[in-house]
């Protein structure tokens, strides 16, 4: 099998194989075995049933899909993109030399893909599809969109709403609809354009282009559920609904609240009127990042200032990865030792789980980086390129510092949108009150939370939105059939830190700073398959699986069968008839 490529974490393509080779597939993780080769197409080619004999003793689901050589048909594709849909991956799909299967791939995926990056993608694995390019490029420019809604009626009601458009919005969307494609979903989200925000760090270090991590909303919203393109203004849980913006309401039997965060610029004086100008950048906007690249390629000699808020934001790491990205660039084109690095943190260490401490220390000295802990950026004269900072000791007394700069990485505090922190859902602290398992309401049985608003203590990143949107899909399910919830979230959350160009520590962790590790191997340690993945195959994971529902080693854990608690059901009694 050394033909075997791997398209995405979902999906891999390979030569024609043999039925002695289905056990090393199972082995290796697969559980799904796709045959895109007629029968007797060349001499000891084996039968399709002997490969499914084969594929079945060794635990694998199998399913022939043949197509002819040169002959990929619109019913071909669509009975692929159908089979992709329905079945558990990752998925191994053979032709003659892979060739079909890559095509049927690239096909099945042009609706929601560019197709450069599906010629890239083939390519790189050695196939080349440009002859499929002008197909390609039709199908992408007539894929069907989720068309906005404005506003709703007071009596419009659906089975579930999502109030958030974001990667955990869609991706639990996504698990909803591949679970049950019969629930009646509206998604509620403003804006227009979703945004890969994990990329950013990447754009602001050259490696990524920053249209790489933008989609249309229309594009990632999943088909089947009712894109409502307004604001909330606030909820009415004893009524279950929702309040839009223009003061209509939307009823629901389920409600999923993940909206995101609100970035507070203002909380630093003076930072939002200097931002992308004088020396002020923050990899945390859309529009910012690209200029973080210029000035880092730019800077030469002076001082270089990174900052991080008191907690939580969202990606914890990101703050250091720029400086890590930045000090790298700047080392290997020797300018490094004329650039005097700081990193002020509101916090009191280095990162949050002691594991990953040891690692990044020595990445700081390498980069020869001050650390200013307990220290917070409170204000900024961009023209005269100074700032100040608050700095705590250990005895609680409190100075301010000033500081004058050449270059300004600043990260804005962050806080759940003022919609959620004044709603009847939310804790003291402003975040959405979920149970830490569940991510259940504890005083709305058919209330749930995501992503970075819901108040469960993990790391808000869009790692732990993919072990989340799992979870919550199926309680919902549970609670509008009448049941309690059981699948579990364990506090997962990533950190692929940066640490170079070409090494990256993947710090994966759970509640209380528990150790997660996908892989059998040293988390502490940096390693080149751990940039691979970040760089090269976590796109592909958030736009073509987790914003798809296609749940790659997110599958939840569950408390045993119980019978129901009469508060509960009581909890849980709501109209079952949504046009009610």
């Amino acid at each position: 099998m050394d033909t075997l490529k791997h398209l995405s974490p979902f999906i891999a393509v390979a030569a024609q194989l043999q039925p002695a080779d289905m056990g090393t597939l199972a082995a290796a993780g697969f559980r799904c075995v796709i045959n895109n080769r007629p029968d007797a197409e060349g001499e000891n080619q084996p039968s399709s049933a002997e490969m499914q004999a084969a594929a079945l003793a060794s635990g694998l689901q199998y399913h022939y899909l043949p197509v002819l050589s040169g002959q990929i048909s619109d019913e071909n594709i669509a009975a692929f993109t159908a089979l992709l849909n329905q079945v558990r991956g990752p998925v191994l799909a053979f032709c003659r030399t892979g060739t079909r299967s890559t095509s049927l791939w690239a096909l099945s995926e042009a609706h929601h893909l560019d197709p450069l990056v599906l010629l890239n993608t083939a390519r790189g694995n050695g196939y080349d599809l440009s002859g499929l390019a002008p197909r390609l490029e039709q199908r992408w420019q007539q894929a069907p969109v989720s068309q906005p809604q404005s506003s709703a009626s007071a009596t419009q009601r659906y089975d579930v709403v999502v109030v958030g458009g974001g990667a955990a919005g869609c991706a639990v969307t996504a698990s909803l609809l591949r679970r049950s494609p019969e629930l009646r979903i509206a998604v509620v989200e403003p804006r227009d354009q979703h945004y890969y925000q994990p990329g950013w760090t990447l754009v602001g270090a050259g490696i990524f282009e920053r249209a790489r991590t933008e989609r249309a909303m229309a594009r990632c919203i999943p088909n089947g559920a009712q894109w409502i393109r307004a604001a909330v203004a606030g909820f009415e849980p004893e009524k279950q609904c929702i309040v839009l913006e223009d003061g209509n309401r939307i009823g629901y039997r389920a409600l999923v609240v993940c909206p995101g965060l609100s970035l507070d610029w203002d909380a630093v004086e003076g930072l939002k009127a200097t931002l992308g100008k004088n020396g002020v950048t923050s990899n945390y906007q859309f529009e910012l990042a690209p200029y973080t690249w210029q000035l880092v390629q730019n800077l030469r000699r002076g001082l270089a200032l990174f900052t991080q808020p008191p907690m939580p934001i969202k990606c914890a790491g990101a703050p250091q990865k720029a400086l890590y990205l930045s000090c790298d660039w700047w080392r290997k084109e020797g300018v490094l030792k004329d650039i005097e690095v700081e990193f002020s943190s509101a916090g009191a260490v280095l990162f949050g789980v002691p594991t990953f401490v040891p690692p990044l220390m020595k990445y700081v000295e390498r980069y020869n980086a001050r650390l200013n802990f307990n220290t917070t950026l409170t204000a900024v004269d961009g023209p005269a390129q100074k700032a100040w900072f608050k700095q705590v000791n250990a005895a609680g007394n409190s100075q301010i510092i000033e500081k004058d700069f050449d270059f300004l990485h600043a990260v804005p505090s962050q806080h759940a949108p003022d919609f959620i922190r004044q709603s009847p859902l939310a804790n003291v602290d402003g975040w959405v009150e979920a149970d830490h398992e569940t991510l259940r309401h504890p005083r709305y049985g058919n209330i749930f939370s995501l992503g970075d608003v819901c108040a469960a203590p993990n790391a808000k990143t869009a790692a732990a939105v993919r072990k989340q949107a799992p979870v919550v899909a199926e309680n919902v399910i549970a609670v509008l059939t009448g049941k309690g919830p059981r699948a579990l979230y364990d506090g997962y959350g990533s950190c692929p830190l940066t640490v170079e160009r070409g090494k990256v520590v993947l710090a994966e962790f759970g509640y209380g700073g528990t150790l997660l590790p996908t892989f059998p191997l040293d988390p502490a340690v940096p390693r080149r398959l751990a940039w691979e993945l970040k760089v090269k195959m976590m796109p592909s994971i958030y736009f073509d699986m987790m914003l798809r529902g296609r749940e790659w080693l997110a599958e939840p854990k569950h408390l045993p069968h119980e019978p129901m608690p009469v508060e509960a059901t009581a909890a849980c009694n709501f109209e079952k008839d949504a046009g009610q």
